[in-house]
């Protein structure tokens, strides 16, 4: 399932003098996310809550896209990805409302604007899925990613200590930041913006 979004895919996504495709994610990708994750700064890799490198994860991201629990959206330049945005939700829990939003560059395309396409394009599905809060988790020195997330609305919630641990069994408290999705909506009709995506 890709969602229940009025935005059709893929797209041609053009910032500055680079275009980007922006497509869903599908069974076949596996191979491509692998490569990608891959060439991901270790420390990066946090970002997705679990290990993306492992094959039975990109195994489980991917049962989790048939399933519809989870909507990817992967950035490819040239025919090879560069950046992804998923959007996790639970429609069995208390919390079918929340979806949490993980958002992932290569390092040699950020600062282009990619990053904040990919993340309108996640409030826009998250709006068509009828998820009212998004949450993203981070670790607290990814001072750059915060600030990334404030700009877009997100807001500090909570402080994890010693909640993930790296590679090299190092521990890091994570941040949960989280932003109200028809309060934005609200927010931009009010100053006359469009909607995300």
């Amino acid at each position: 399932m890709n969602g229940n979004t009025s935005r059709s895919y893929p797209r041609k996504v053009e910032l500055g003098d680079d275009a980007f495709e922006l497509r869903y994610m599908a069974a076949g990708d596996g191979a491509a996310v692998a490569a990608f994750a891959d060439a991901l700064p270790a420390h990066d890799l946090l970002f997705m809550r679990r290990d993306i490198t492992q094959p039975k994860v990109i195994s489980a991201w991917l049962g989790g896209v048939a399933d519809g629990s989870i909507t990817t959206l992967l950035a490819t330049r040239n025919g090879r990805v560069c950046g992804c945005v998923a959007l996790i939700r639970d429609e069995l829990s208390w919390s079918p409302h929340v979806g949490e939003m993980r958002l992932v560059l290569d390092p040699g395309v950020r600062g282009r604007g990619l990053g904040r396409a990919l993340a309108d394009e996640c409030f826009a599905i998250a709006l068509g899925l009828g998820i009212e809060k998004l949450v993203a988790y981070m670790t607290v020195d990814q001072q750059a990613a915060i600030a990334v997330f404030e700009e877009l609305g997100f807001r500090p919630e909570a402080m994890l200590r010693e909640h993930v641990r790296d590679r090299q069994g190092i521990k890091h408290d994570v941040a949960i930041l989280s932003q109200d999705v028809n309060r934005l909506l609200a927010r931009l009709e009010t100053f006359g913006l469009p909607a995300p995506g």
